[in-house]
């Protein structure tokens, strides 16, 4: 068999990229089977082969300029300012929130209703007690001024000859209840009949009254004292008046019941 002799000359490239390199080489023991045609070459070590990059390189430059342009924008761009008025409009009612407050009066204790009711009444009592009070005062000082006075002229027997009655002042100073009387309407011979004295406050404001009945039969006047709802009862004797006697009472509060005096 011919044998390929070694040489130290290198094969050219030419020859090495048209030289078929798939044979096989089987070894046994130390000797070798090598196809008469070719010659033993060492494989070259493959290079990679590099990406091809344009398309990445044109996509980030698109996004770069894309950004560039977004922010160019914002400084350009100015924020819309939004106008408030300071004019406040009405609420408008909520229904749910009157509705709930119908439904829970309605759903309330009939005990609820009454007490309030009893507040109203005490309320309206109390306004209408005041006005009355006012009123009444407010009356009696057109009538009979301060201190409270009333006068009255009466035939009453005490130095009238001349046909002239005698002048009556009732009068409350100080709570204390006084009457002067002018016989025939003489103020020289004026008398003065001292009443009860009033401890209550404002009773320095209650007028006194004054009317003439023949209260005991004997066919003379006698005065009576009015005031709030007392009655005092002085007996025409001897050219005056005097206080009622312990015997006396009895028979003159059943003649002021029945007359109503």
């Amino acid at each position: 068999m011919p044998v390929l002799e070694s040489t130290d000359e290198i094969t050219p490239r030419s020859v090495l990229r048209h030289r078929p390199i798939g044979g096989k080489t089987a070894t046994s023991g130390t000797e070798s089977n090598i196809p008469a045609s070719t010659t033993p070459v060492a494989q070259r070590a493959s290079r990679v082969r590099p990406k091809n990059t344009d398309i990445a390189e044109d996509v980030n430059e698109w996004q770069r300029g894309e950004v560039e342009v977004t922010k160019a924008d914002r400084k350009t761009t100015k924020p819309q300012q939004v106008k408030t008025t300071s004019q406040k409009l009405p609420k408008a009612p909520n229904p749910g929130r009157l509705r709930n407050k119908r439904e829970s009066w309605q759903g309330a204790h009939p005990l609820l209703y009454l007490g309030v009711g009893m507040i109203a009444m005490l309320a309206l009592w109390t306004l209408l007690t005041s006005a009355i009070g006012w009123w009444n005062t407010t009356w009696d000082d057109l009538h009979y001024g301060r201190p409270r006075t009333f006068q009255i002229d009466a035939f009453v027997g005490h130095n009238e000859t001349t046909g002239t009655p005698s002048h009556f002042i009732a009068i409350n100073l100080n709570s204390r209840i006084e009457i002067i009387e002018f016989p025939g309407g003489d103020g020289s011979k004026a008398r003065i009949y001292l009443g009860p004295q009033l401890y209550g406050t404002g009773d320095d404001l209650i007028p006194v009254t004054l009317s003439f009945a023949d209260v005991n039969g004997d066919h003379l006047l006698d005065m009576i004292i009015h005031f709030q709802a007392s009655r005092i009862v002085f007996i025409n004797d001897q050219g005056g008046f005097r206080p009622l006697r312990p015997e006396e009472r009895v028979p003159v509060q059943q003649f002021l019941q029945r007359t109503g005096q």
